[in-house]
């Protein structure tokens, strides 16, 4: 039982992981970079989406294209 909710936990830190990877990958984009957010947010465990807001907000202040996208 450990082992598989071990799986599960390192199943849903990838998603984040690939969901922050394809954030960075569309930063040129407000609308794309909103719409993966969208996504991300009927994907992700509401305290990983959480999280990935926090990161959102810190990541923006370099793309100021992206203000308002949260």
């Amino acid at each position: 039982i450990i082992l598989l909710i071990s799986l599960i936990f390192n199943m849903a830190r990838q998603v984040f992981k690939y969901t922050k990877k394809v954030l960075k990958k569309v930063t040129f984009s407000f609308t794309l970079f909103k719409k993966e957010l969208k996504k991300a947010s009927g994907v992700l465990l509401p305290h990983e989406y959480e999280e990935l807001k926090i990161w959102v907000e810190s990541y923006i202040i370099r793309y100021p294209h992206l203000s308002g996208v949260v």
